[in-house]
């Protein structure tokens, strides 16, 4: 959905794919994370992913398995955003400042 290469980290417990982060643009590294006992959907957590228009992103959650929560809106000065749900329920947002 967001164009991001993952890389799987092999691990014997959890399994794990990673995303690198560019140090010359703003953002963060992290990992998607599935560890036994521990259940996707209704976390109390919510990870906003920056993009240039969140409309694109948006465009291709459904095409993955995902399902759109609240479509593209304005936030006023802090632009747009837009909340999905992935294939597990987790629900993630996109942020975009156009």
């Amino acid at each position: 959905m967001l164009g991001v290469k993952l890389e799987r980290l092999e691990s014997p417990d959890i399994e794990m794919q990673m995303f690198g982060m560019d140090p010359e643009k703003a953002g963060t590294g992290g990992a998607l994370v599935k560890a036994p006992g521990v259940s996707s959907g209704n976390n109390s957590t919510l990870v906003y992913s920056a993009c240039d228009d969140c409309a694109v992103e948006e465009s291709r959650v459904e095409k993955h398995g995902g399902k759109i929560q609240r479509p593209k809106m304005s936030i006023g000065q802090y632009r747009f955003m837009t909340l999905a749900l992935d294939p597990d329920g987790n629900m993630v947002g996109l942020h975009s400042l156009k």
